[in-house]
Parts: C-alpha cells; structure tokens; sequence
C-alpha cells in the first residue's frame, strides 16, 4: 500500500499534548477494518500519489487556519438548534467545557487529514472517533453531559459543510486558481475516506 509521507512540522506539533488525543498508542480503538479493506477504499475514492503530493500542500496552508475553520464549522451547527445537543447540554443549552475539550481534537483532525500515512494507526484511530459519534463511546472521553449519539445523518450531511467551505482556506495564502482545484480535490477524497471509516461503528459488518 502507498502511504504519503507526513510533513514533519506539522505531524509533530505536540499532539500528544492534546487531551483525549490518542492516535498511535494502545488507548485508540482497534479497527475491524482490514489493511485490504482500506487499499480498497482508496481506490474507491480514487486517491492517487498526486493527491497525496497536493494534501501534503495543503497542509501547509491550513496549518493555521484549522482553528478558524472549526470555529466556522461550529458557528454552522449553532444555526441549527436540533443539533445543538450533540455538543451542548441534552437540552440543547451550550456546554463551553466540552466544546472546548474537543476543539483542539478536531482541529487537528484538519492537519491529520492532509498529513497522516494511511496505516494501522490511521485505521485505529478513524475507528476511535466513529465509536465517539456513538453510543459506544459519546461522551465518555471527556466525561461530558450531552447527548450520548450523532445519527449517522447528520455525520454524513454535515460533511458537505466541510468539504464546500474548505477552497475559502486553500485560497487565502494566495494560491492560483488550479493549484487550489488540486488541492480541494485531494482533501474531498481525504475526507470523504475518513468519514466513510467513521461510520463503520454504526453498521454491521454485512451491511457496511
């Protein structure tokens, strides 16, 4: 299997420093998923050498913008009071400690995404954040109270928000109009391969 390279300032940027960031040790879930499984899903979402070259640039743009674009993600939910629980209080109340427990997790999920070799770890721990969508293990991680499951709905549709926004970012440092294509195509493919991963705790293994 082809793995792209890491950008090494990037990947080791401290993250271990990161509460409830455990990618690469013994506390990430063990994914089901199989090294075939994930060549093949590569393949089904067509990520070539080239794009892993273009995430690898893309990286280097986003790197300080992962902040702003959780925050943007965010202000997005927030419009949306039936989705208010699933970061807030059960009743939908604003839960600061927890949002602000797993705000440092997702934004370097966005440098993660461009960056990480696609390897057991990487298996391991895309399993980890699907299980924390859901029952098996929503909250736990922070001992939030909040709502204990995100329907795989709302973790489907919402990945458009992710994926439409994200030329904004790539095109802020200056970057032409075709190498800015290059990239969001590469970081569509790169999301839509760990959102697929994330859905695997939701479903059978017959069905998924």
């Amino acid at each position: 299997m082809t793995e792209h390279t890491p950008t090494p300032a990037l990947v080791t940027e401290h993250p271990e420093r990161i509460p409830g960031y455990t990618y690469g040790t013994a506390q990430a879930a063990v994914s089901p998923l199989t090294l075939e499984d994930l060549d093949r899903l590569k393949a089904a979402v067509w990520l070539t050498a080239d794009d892993e070259e273009a995430l690898r640039e893309a990286a280097e743009i986003l790197a300080d913008q992962a902040d702003d674009m959780v925050t943007a993600y965010r202000a997005r939910l927030g419009l949306q009071p039936w989705l208010g629980g699933y970061s807030g209080h059960p009743d939908g109340t604003p839960n600061p400690g927890y949002g602000a427990a797993t705000k440092p997790r997702f934004d370097r999920w966005i440098i993660d995404a461009c960056t990480r070799p696609l390897d057991r770890d990487w298996l391991n721990y895309q399993h980890e954040i699907g299980l924390r969508h859901t029952r098996a293990r929503k909250n736990t991680t922070d001992h939030a109270d909040s709502l204990d499951h995100i329907p795989m709905r709302y973790l489907l549709a919402f990945t458009a928000v992710v994926i439409a926004t994200a030329p904004t970012y790539l095109a802020a440092k200056g970057a032409s109009a075709e190498h800015v294509r290059r990239m969001h195509s590469a970081f569509t493919k790169s999301v839509m391969l760990h959102v697929t991963v994330w859905t695997r705790p939701y479903v059978d293994a017959a069905n998924w």
